[in-house]
C-alpha cells in the first residue's frame, strides 16, 4: 500500500477592489442589457446611461472605457435595433463611443467645478444628444444613414441619458461611499 500524501489547503479570503467590482458590474450590465433586451431604446437605453453615469460618478477615467465601448458592440453583435439597418450602425459607432465619453466625462468635468451633480448630468446629457444627432444628421444629408436614424440618435439620445443620469443619482446615494470621498 503506497503512501498517500495530504496537502493541506489554508483557506484564503480574497479581497476584490470596490472599483474593481463595480468596473465589471457595470461592463456587464451595459454589455448584456442589448443582448437580453433589444428593445425598446428607452428602457436599453436608460439602463446603459445608469451604468455611464455610475462609472463617471465612481469609477477613475481608465475603468469606465468598457462600459464606454460595449453597449455599442452589443447593439451591433445582437442585429435588432435597427433590423435590416444594423449594419449601417459600423459607421455610427465612433460616433456613438465619442457621445458617450462626451456624457462621462462631461458628468466627471462638472463634477470638479463642484457643480450640483444634477446640472452636471443635464448640461452633459444635452452635450451628448447635440453631438450624436449633429452627426446623424450630417450622415442622413450625405445618404449614409436613412431617415429612421434621426430619431434613434435624436430625442431618444436626450431622454435616455437625463433617466438614466437621474436614476443613477439615487443609486448612488444607497452605495458604499467611494475611500476618495
Amino acid at each position: 500500500m503506497s503512501e498517500e500524501k495530504v496537502i493541506a489547503v489554508q483557506a484564503q479570503k480574497v479581497v476584490w477592489p470596490r472599483e474593481l467590482v463595480e468596473m465589471g458590474i457595470y461592463s456587464l450590465v451595459a454589455l448584456g442589457i442589448p443582448f437580453a433586451l433589444g428593445h425598446p431604446q428607452l428602457l436599453v437605453g436608460s439602463i446603459v446611461n445608469i451604468m455611464l453615469v455610475l462609472g463617471a460618478l465612481r469609477l477613475k477615467n481608465h475603468q469606465i472605457w468598457p462600459i464606454i465601448l460595449l453597449p455599442s458592440i452589443a447593439v451591433l453583435a445582437r442585429g435588432l435595433i435597427f433590423g435590416p439597418y444594423t449594419m449601417l450602425l459600423v459607421f455610427t459607432i465612433p460616433f456613438v463611443w465619442i457621445a458617450n465619453s462626451i456624457l462621462v466625462y462631461g458628468v466627471k468635468f462638472f463634477r470638479t467645478l463642484k457643480w450640483n451633480p444634477a446640472i452636471g448630468i443635464g448640461v452633459s446629457a444635452i452635450l451628448k444628444f447635440l453631438f450624436l444627432y449633429s452627426i446623424a444628421m450630417i450622415l442622413i444629408k450625405a445618404g449614409v444613414l436613412p431617415k429612421p436614424f434621426a430619431v434613434s440618435f435624436g430625442v431618444f439620445q436626450l431622454y435616455t441619458a437625463l433617466i438614466g443620469g437621474a436614476v443613477a443619482l439615487l443609486i448612488n446615494q444607497f452605495l458604499p461611499k467611494k475611500a476618495l470621498e
